[in-house]
């Protein structure tokens, strides 16, 4: 994984916040020759054809939907923080609620108002994000399914390759590639 910390006023196409993209092979080449560039690299030269290139290849790369937002109301904000320390129990939008002392209804509106997605999105996105540090430590897909709330290694896999693309195993070996 890199980081890149790009000038907003660099471009115009630029987005203003942080993305995550899906990085091609050409692309991760030039952010690796790029970190051989100097800051002050000269204008006009092969070293500023690469940086431009760069910000072309961002701004065609496929935005990945890896960020989960969070709440900032405090009832939702500790309803999440509990999903987070423990995605693998059982969850219901009812039971949630509950918990809460609100209605399921009430409870999805909170999501979209407040997050703009649904719980199901919100949840999926959380249990996404949080087995992609498992999976890159070497657990195996079935220890991450069952970890992050899948009944079954198919099911986590399934989307897993909905939302990235690839099953986690390819994602994981392209990445080591």
């Amino acid at each position: 994984m890199r980081t890149l910390f790009v000038e907003p006023a660099i471009r115009p196409n630029q987005p203003g916040n942080c993305e995550v993209i899906d990085v091609s092979p050409f692309l991760r080449e030039a952010i690796v020759a790029a970190t051989r560039i100097p800051l002050d690299y000269a204008v006009g030269g092969r070293d500023e054809r690469v940086m431009e290139l760069i910000l072309d290849e961002i701004e065609t790369a496929p935005r990945l939907e890896l960020h989960v937002p969070m709440p900032r109301d405090p009832r939702l904000a500790r309803l999440c923080e509990e999903v987070i320390a423990d995605p693998s129990r059982s969850m219901t939008l009812g039971g949630l609620a509950a918990g809460i002392h609100v209605s399921a209804r009430t409870l999805a509106r909170m999501f979209h108002r407040e997050l703009g997605i649904s719980f199901g999105e919100w949840l999926r996105r959380t249990r996404l994000l949080l087995s992609l540090p498992r999976l890159a430590a070497g657990a195996t897909v079935l220890e991450v399914a069952l970890e992050h709330g899948y009944d079954s290694p198919s099911a986590f896999a399934a989307m897993f390759r909905r939302t990235l693309g690839v099953a986690p195993t390819a994602y994981l070996a392209r990445d080591r590639a």
